[in-house]
């Protein structure tokens, strides 16, 4: 079925938790959170994708998409272990985590229109405009979701600080 070899079946039904839970915590925290729950459930099933990627790849890019989101999701669930970044390390850990789901995303999204629907795939040709347009949207989600999630950040910053020195309030 969509061509898929047993193992690779074990890398796309592993990886794809990392999915919804992705989701899930961008829409509850604007990020994702990897220590609570829903974070270590999101490691899991991309440590799960990342490694199994090199038993099931067929092309050069996915080792390197692989090898890099290995690298993201570690540094991005170390850092912050790391208490002298202090607000640095969140906005680190944000943004190596959301290039890991972007990481994610590219690959199923290609493969997807690739082998969706069975026999007859929306896309064949690796430089199709719909797959082009999609991937050309996952950038554009990346960027504009990065901007948010800084600015958001920022935002808790200042609440939390409170005004800075020198400047004025109205209270």
């Amino acid at each position: 079925m969509f061509g898929i070899s047993p193992l690779g079946w074990v890398h796309t039904l592993g990886s794809l938790p990392a999915i919804p839970l992705a989701i899930y915590m961008f829409a509850r925290h604007g990020r994702i959170v990897p220590r609570s729950v829903p974070g270590a459930l999101y490691f899991v099933s991309m440590l799960i994708g990342a490694t199994t990627v090199f038993l099931v790849a067929h092309e050069p890019i996915s080792y390197g998409i692989g090898a890099v989101t290995i690298l993201l999701l570690l540094a991005g669930y170390g850092i912050g272990h790391i208490p002298q970044l202090g607000r640095a390390g969140i906005y680190a850990e944000t943004v190596l985590l959301t290039l890991t789901a972007f990481l994610l995303m590219v690959p199923s999204v290609s493969e997807t229109l690739r082998r969706v629907p069975d026999g007859h795939p929306l896309v064949t040709d690796p430089k199709s405009p719909l797959l082009l347009g999609a991937l050309a949207g996952l950038l554009v989600m990346l960027v504009v979701g990065l901007t948010a999630q800084i600015v958001h950040l920022r935002g808790q910053g200042r609440r939390a600080t409170g005004p800075s020195p020198g400047r004025l309030t109205t209270k």
